[in-house]
């Protein structure tokens, strides 16, 4: 569990950093001289449906509707080897100034579980991280489960016959379920989809016994009353999802949050990377970007430059700690 608590400490802390830096971070790109010639290809790593996909289309409909380019943001899903098609496909973009990338935790540990891609994470130029997502514990209503004793019982009962759907393999809901198995002393067996999206319907249509949605991921079907949250992993409860308690309080000392950021290709201009800077600063300060924070229980102010590769570093090493301790890599 040391690698869980680790990673508490540091969710935390990251999570305190950015809502502290806030807008005050923005970037003064006002006389910024560099400007897209031809429409940027916003790279995202996960399928259509999912978290990091409504981003990336809520993004470019504020960028449209804001005129903040002259040219249009299009996005690109590239789900493949958990995240590693988008990230080649990015390292290696043959205009860096008109490749971004929405990105995930995956960001750091495919790399790590993929060295044969041979992405160095640092190249990438740091944009923006817009939030962290939060995630919940989900069970489908018609289980009859109403809170996390009662979801052990029956996954313990059920054995490695119980079916906890998520996206990719070594990514954020396989580390989740890696927790739950430890910390419950379960057996779960994780089985991995392409996007969270698609991990929401396997749910709802009773394919899956559980996930770890984001909450932009399971919304819909729990406002249809398909799918019931048991409980967050996140420092207090989330306000849209006031019953389910955090699993601090049921006495497991476990925060887990993911990034939000976006990145621009490895040999980004100076010039062009100021230019994304302001757009995406613009963005968040926007009130769509602050009030799809509010709606879909996104944490954390805007971290760019220096700060954002900071970050970088330090979700890394955490990461790399709960991969070891799964065995995914050395």
């Amino acid at each position: 569990m040391e690698a869980f608590k680790l990673l508490q400490k540091a969710m935390l802390a990251s999570a305190g950093f950015g809502l502290a830096l806030g807008v005050a971070a923005l970037p003064d790109t006002a006389h910024a001289a560099w400007e897209p010639k031809k429409p940027v290809e916003f790279v995202v790593m996960a399928g259509k449906g999912g978290g990091a996909d409504k981003l990336a289309r809520l993004i470019q409909s504020i960028i449209a509707k804001h005129k903040l380019a002259s040219k249009p943001f299009t996005p690109i899903n590239k789900p493949g080897g958990s995240g590693a098609e988008a990230l080649v496909y990015a390292n290696t973009a043959k205009d860096p100034n008109h490749t971004i990338m929405v990105t995930l935790n995956s960001f750091y540990t495919t790399p790590m579980r993929q060295p044969g891609i041979k992405v160095d994470i640092t190249k990438f130029a740091p944009i923006g991280r817009m939030a962290e997502d939060t995630f919940l514990l989900w069970v489908n209503k018609d289980s009859g489960i109403k809170d996390v004793s009662s979801f052990v019982a029956a996954a313990k009962k059920a054995g490695d016959k119980w079916i906890m759907a998520g996206t990719g393999k070594g990514q954020e809901d396989q580390l989740l379920t890696d927790f739950l198995n430890t910390a419950y002393g379960l057996s779960m067996k994780y089985v991995p989809y392409k996007g969270g999206g698609r991990v929401a319907k396997e749910l709802a249509g009773n394919n899956a016994n559980s996930t770890v949605n984001n909450p932009s991921e399971q919304l819909g079907f729990y406002q249809a009353g398909k799918t019931a949250a048991l409980a967050a992993f996140t420092p207090a409860r989330l306000e849209l999802f006031s019953n389910a308690p955090t699993f601090k309080e049921l006495g497991k000392d476990f925060v887990y949050f993911m990034q939000r950021s976006v990145v621009g290709a490895p040999g980004m201009s100076a010039e062009a990377e100021s230019f994304y800077r302001g757009v995406f600063a613009r963005v968040y300060a926007s009130d769509e970007w602050q009030t799809y924070m509010q709606k879909k229980s996104l944490y954390g102010g805007f971290l760019t430059g220096k700060r954002l590769k900071a970050y970088w570093a330090r979700e890394k090493s955490i990461h790399e700690a709960m991969l070891k301790k799964m065995g995914e890599i050395k």
